[in-house]
């Protein structure tokens, strides 16, 4: 334990430099970072294992700060710290992932210094976080990942995972509904190896929570089957350290540290405006603050010698003496168990064994076929026996989901390495989990049905932000699961999941197609993402007749080609639709009309082939153009165009069994040929 006196001095620093920082950019906030300094200290320089000059090694301990919004406090203790910068290859560089001069530009273009931590951006961040409680949902899967992995790799004497992982959350995050979701399933799964520290300081944006939140955090967490501590005053390092020492010594439930902050600068009156609003404290309050820390008030992001020195002693040390213990024994344990340490570097890349592609093996034609969310789960059944890292579920709804691996049983505190996770409905959870999963380096997904996306939307935004290759498997994609009706039938769902930049969103239109989109997305490293699954039962076409389904890996191809391959329509579709069209080409061929069948699966995929496949696709000499999906019209006049017909929901659907809903909406063969009909007519 360093001195009195050097502690207090990097805690002021800490504070310190967070004002400057803020009041420079004349944007940001400062109070958090002020009020919680001292915990940041004591975490970092006297607990966490972590080491600043590898900061990425796999057994780490994990920090998230929750309240993102507080990014200065992580990106002071970042710099004094000496955490190392990474290279995209994943080599350890010899400047610092945060620099004085990074500080000095917070919240400015190109900075490694942004307004909430961005992961992939700074090194030392674990998660992009900002939107309240993602960062303590996170947590969680990390928490899990960290005890699956440990389960299914640690041997006797040579424990290679065991991390634990900390979260600071502030009063935002304990009053969004996700956080009460992720508390929940952590106190069920018993994870002993999480702490979530609370910033107890009773204020938000409207001012004190008192406007709004007035329930006992302790008896909430406690009836979750967390264990709880209170400090009463973030100051005082001695009972900071005690309740750090506390959850070392509680690994049977997660930890709740509640510790009581105030935010204060000088004068009463900032203690509820500027520190509620998020703003710069005014050159006079900077003076006033920096006096009350017995600081030159006219000293600007200065850092006292000693500070770094002080950091370096604690957690340097500690962090290097437990990395260099960690790689001798993972060089002892890659020459004794050399098929798991290839699977651990393998993960870590994210890489996959070598041979994974042979689970995929084609479906046969079948008139009747079966829901694509059937053969998605076949799929993803053989994959699993390829991937032993692929780890998921759904949110109560695994059965119809088809996303169980058979003979596993379910991930329970006794039995964690389980890849089966029964999220119950929790979706918006369970998106923040997932991410935490992959962010562990597993392959983490989830699954609920399509129209739920709406409760876990945050989630999967921060996977495409992130450039995290989490997955997403929705199921009941449309109108065609009948008779739920319009409560669970996705209308402007799949437009909206389009708009997503980086995210790769799927829906494919029979079992060869969802095999190949499987194909595609597992050789993703840094994208996510999404199936739109459906219900009912869909043909699985003859690809020996058909174009093959290895075209749904550049989004879009043509799967029935027009006689002469010289086309007078172009009939384009997703998923269940895509038969409908196949049905109208049929009859379009008795009326001596020749039409191309263009499946669509993935649009992002195709947006970035190069302009003379997506001719090759869809000629631009050919305007007649029949578009056909039971969702939202949006976005499908760039592949119709001008002179097209687009097929689509404008309303929302029915309750009605599916060839009624169906028929009732326009959603048939019929409808298409029609359509088609119309188009050439008036180009003759």
């Amino acid at each position: 334990m360093s001195s009195p006196s050097i502690s207090q001095l990097a805690i002021n620093t800490i504070r310190t430099l967070s004002i400057d920082a803020v009041q420079k950019a004349n944007s940001g906030h400062p109070g958090a970072p002020m009020g919680f300094a001292p915990v940041a200290y004591a975490l970092w320089r006297d607990v966490l294992r972590y080491d600043p000059a590898d900061p990425l090694w796999p057994n780490r301990d994990r920090f998230l700060l929750s309240n993102g919004h507080a990014s200065m406090l992580l990106y002071a203790t970042l710099f004094l710290a000496g955490v190392r910068a990474v290279d995209k290859s994943g080599k350890v560089g010899s400047g610092p992932a945060v620099s004085l001069e990074d500080i000095k530009a917070f919240r400015q273009l190109g900075s490694r210094t942004p307004g909430h931590p961005e992961y992939g951006m700074t090194i030392g961040v674990e998660a992009t976080t900002g939107p309240l409680g993602q960062g303590a949902a996170n947590s969680v899967g990390m928490a899990v990942a960290s005890r699956w992995l440990g389960t299914r790799y640690n041997r006797p004497g040579k424990t290679v995972f065991d991390f634990d992982v900390y979260a600071i959350l502030g009063d935002g995050c304990m009053m969004e509904g996700i956080s009460s979701e992720a508390a929940s399933l952590a106190g069920h799964l018993k994870l002993g190896n999480l702490c979530w520290i609370y910033d107890n300081n009773h204020v938000s944006l409207d001012g004190r929570t008192a406007l709004s939140f007035s329930e006992d955090a302790a008896a909430r967490f406690g009836s979750a089957g967390w264990a709880v501590t209170h400090v009463d005053d973030a100051n005082d390092l001695g009972k900071l350290a005690a309740a750090f020492a506390f959850f070392k010594g509680t690994r049977d439930r997660p930890t709740l540290l509640i510790v009581d902050s105030h935010i204060g600068y000088g004068s009463p009156k900032k203690q509820d405006t500027s520190a509620a609003h998020g703003e710069p404290l005014g050159v006079e309050e900077v003076r006033a603050a920096k006096r009350n820390y017995g600081w030159p008030e006219d000293a600007q992001f200065l850092v006292p010698d000693g500070v770094q020195e002080d950091f370096a002693q604690g957690l340097g040390a500690r962090g290097k003496t437990a990395r260099a213990a960690w790689q001798k024994l993972f060089e002892d344990y890659r020459r004794d168990h050399p098929d798991l340490a290839d699977e651990i570097d393998r993960m870590q890349r994210r890489a996959l064994p070598e041979g994974w592609e042979a689970a995929l093996t084609p479906f046969p034609a079948d008139a009747k076929g079966m829901a694509t969310r059937e053969s998605s789960g076949k799929v993803l059944e053989a994959l699993g026996q390829k991937i032993p890292w692929i780890v998921g579920g759904a949110a109560d709804l695994s059965g119809s989901t088809r996303t169980s691996f058979k003979g596993e049983g379910p991930m329970e505190p006794d039995h964690p390495a389980s890849r089966n996770v029964y999220y119950g409905v929790r979706e918006h959870a369970m998106g923040a989990f997932v991410n935490g999963l992959v962010l562990s380096g597993l392959r983490g997904y989830g699954a609920t049905f399509f129209t739920f996306t709406d409760y876990m939307r945050m989630p999967i935004r921060l996977s495409a932000l992130m450039e995290i290759p989490s997955l997403w498997v929705m199921t009941h994609d449309s109108i065609g699961l009948g008779e739920d009706g319009p409560t669970h039938q996705p209308i402007e769902q799949l437009a909206a999941l389009r708009a997503v930049p980086h995210l790769l969103v799927f829906r494919p239109c029979d079992a060869n197609e969802v095999s190949e989109c499987w194909r595609t997305v597992l050789s993703h490293t840094h994208r996510p993402s999404l199936f739109v699954l459906s219900r009912q039962a869909l043909p699985t076409f003859d690809r020996s007749k058909f174009g093959a389904a290895t075209g749904a890996s550049r989004g879009a191809y043509i799967l029935a080609e027009a006689e002469g391959g010289k086309p007078d329509v172009l009939l384009l579709g997703t998923g269940s639709e895509v038969a409908m069209a196949m049905s109208a080409r049929d009859q379009l061929a008795k009326s001596g009309i020749r039409a191309r069948v263009v499946s669509m699966p993935c649009w992002a995929l195709f947006e970035e082939q190069d302009a003379a496949y997506q001719e090759s696709v869809l000629p631009e000499a050919v305007t007649a153009r029949v578009s056909v999906e039971a969702a939202s019209p949006l976005g499908w006049d760039r592949y119709a165009g001008p002179k097209g017909t687009i097929l689509a929901m404008r309303s929302f659907g029915a309750s009605a069994p599916i060839q009624e809903v169906q028929k009732f909406f326009g959603f048939t063969a019929e409808r298409v040929a029609e359509a088609a009909r119309a188009l050439v007519q008036v180009r003759k």
